[in-house]
């Protein structure tokens, strides 16, 4: 387990991985971009090394060219061939290596991937746009919890992906053939000091639209939170932040269309040098920034979206991995959980937990949860049983360093982990409540609970009330109750119970904590059991 911020993933799936260190290479039209990952056998991984170099491979390519030139041939095969030398110093046994839009179409792509494994000793896999928008979208779910529908546009530097989907993967995979060096080099030039006119500026968002009209088409207006995932749309959203607003971007930094508009009008209007001095643009872009704003600012328009978010370190790369994942677990990622599952996962996996027991304490939680809802015992949502569900999986994770006092060492775990895909609140949640299923009831004088909000003080509360009694349902984790529910009886809660087998640990527990558990749910608690089908009833206990 790593705690920086970048470090860990997981790829969601019950395959063994073998130990192994892997580097990913995408080879743009503008960029090379390398990932170092370490593997290990329990489905985490760690980010050893990530770099970016500018190589301009598709240089003087588009137009009536279509040749990739020796000059940035030989530029990018040194700079991945550097790639691989620092992936082999960090031990990677294995390189996955890819090439977008400029290789893909240019006539002597051949003669590059021959150059690329003379010089630096890698096999390049040339992917098509709709493939580049799959992984990109990939890459999207390595970043961001999707909750409903997402959009995401990634503008390089020879062809735009446009791909939209849920939290399983993309439906949509869209790849227009213009980019920020294509549309620079077929648009119309700038004046002599690199300035370009309003009318320029129309024309190259006339030349999106026309080359975008079947995208469109296909993707329609959907209702979907978007994303930019390319240098531009980050560039663009930091020069909005620095010059319009004055403060630094985030990482995952918003930019209007509104913004868009403003910060290209000033961009335009500079000359290439002034450009380069920026605050916010890369000098390495200022030449083509121009054409990259207008193809976002016209997508954005078409496809009816006020806000895009820019978001750094995420696209092809990390969709590379993902998708290398699913295939060594020889299923589809979009069967595969989401991104908040598989960090959690990860943690819980990194600490070699009990996972049937887990498992039978989450499933019988969440019953609890449901039947409490239906019987109006609480008003709580699909959010929060999110977060139940994945306090309950974690639960005992802190036995990992200790059983005396593992309710402790889960809270820390969890609250120090780097959990992708959740908001800081979530995570306090999530460590209280499975802080609180064993010994004291929540309460002021315990730091995990002092730290919430009032909110998430009545959660932790509620959450940690059904954690606690279905920790007490599997005592002897041996999945000795089929199913539990709640309902309420004449001012008392019942708690009925379906007992799987021997159940004389369960009761124990349940009668040995009555005391804090009615206080936990702030009724008398009766406990009664009936038979599964086709078996013979169970006893009862304690009502």
């Amino acid at each position: 387990m790593t705690a920086k911020a970048q470090a860990t993933s997981s790829p969601g799936t019950d395959a063994p991985i073998t130990a192994e260190t892997v580097a990913y290479i995408d080879i743009g039209t503008n960029s090379a971009r390398l990932m170092v990952v370490r593997f290990a056998t329990d489905h985490s991984w760690t980010v050893l090394s990530m770099q970016k170099e500018t190589v301009r491979l598709g240089e003087g390519e588009f137009g009536d060219v279509r040749q990739l030139q020796p000059a940035a041939m030989e530029r990018a095969a040194n700079v991945c061939a550097r790639f691989a030398d620092l992936a082999r110093a960090h031990g990677a046994d294995r390189f996955v290596t890819v090439a977008t839009a400029a290789t893909r179409e240019a006539r002597n792509a051949g003669e590059f991937v021959r150059l690329m494994r003379e010089t630096a000793g890698l096999d390049v896999r040339v992917v098509s746009g709709r493939e580049e928008a799959r992984l990109i979208y990939l890459g999207l779910l390595s970043r961001v919890n999707v909750d409903g529908r997402a959009l995401v546009i990634d503008i390089g530097g020879g062809s735009t992906e446009v791909a939209v989907g849920g939290a399983g993967g993309a439906d949509v995979v869209e790849s227009i053939s213009l980019g920020a060096i294509r549309l620079t080099t077929e648009g119309p030039p700038p004046d002599a000091d690199g300035r370009y006119s309003a009318a320029d500026y129309e024309t190259f968002k006339h030349r999106v639209r026309l080359t975008s009209q079947h995208t469109l088409r296909d993707v329609g207006r959907p209702e979907a939170a978007a994303y930019g995932t390319s240098g531009t749309a980050v560039n663009l959203a930091g020069v909005a932040a620095r010059l319009l607003h004055e403060r630094t971007p985030g990482r995952d930094e918003p930019l209007t269309r509104k913004d868009l508009r403003a910060v290209a009008k000033r961009l335009r209007a500079l000359t290439a040098g002034e450009r380069r001095a920026v605050p916010g643009l890369s000098p390495a872009r200022a030449d083509i920034i121009v054409a990259g704003a207008a193809i976002l600012d016209t997508l954005m328009e078409d496809l009816g979206i006020d806000t895009i978010t820019a978001l750094d370190d995420c696209g092809l790369r990390e969709g590379l991995l993902l998708d290398d994942l699913a295939r060594a677990g020889q299923h589809e990622v979009k069967h595969g959980a989401g991104v908040r599952e598989r960090s959690v996962l990860q943690l819980a996996r990194s600490t070699s937990f009990d996972e049937p027991h887990a498992r039978q304490v989450t499933r019988l939680a969440l019953e609890l949860f449901d039947s409490a809802r239906a019987a109006g015992i609480h008003r709580l949502g699909p959010a929060e049983r999110e977060l139940l569900e994945y306090a309950a999986l974690l639960h005992d994770i802190g036995t990992f360093l200790s059983y005396t006092r593992h309710h402790q060492h889960t809270y820390y775990l969890i609250r120090n982990s780097d959990l992708v895909g959740f908001d800081q609140e979530e995570i306090a949640i999530m460590a209280a409540t499975a802080y609180f299923h064993r010994k004291a009831l929540p309460a002021p004088r315990f730091e995990a609970f002092a730290g919430l909000s009032g909110r998430s003080r009545k959660v932790v509360r509620r959450l940690g009330a059904f954690l606690r009694l279905a920790e007490y349902l599997d005592r002897g984790h041996a999945g000795a109750i089929a199913h539990a529910r709640l309902r309420r009886e004449a001012g008392s809660l019942l708690l009925e119970l379906q007992p799987a087998g021997d159940w004389s640990l369960e009761e124990w527990a349940i009668e040995r904590r009555r005391d804090s558990l009615e206080k936990a749910f702030g009724y008398p608690l009766g406990v009664i059991a009936v038979p599964l089908l086709d078996e013979s009833p169970a006893r009862s206990a304690g009502a």
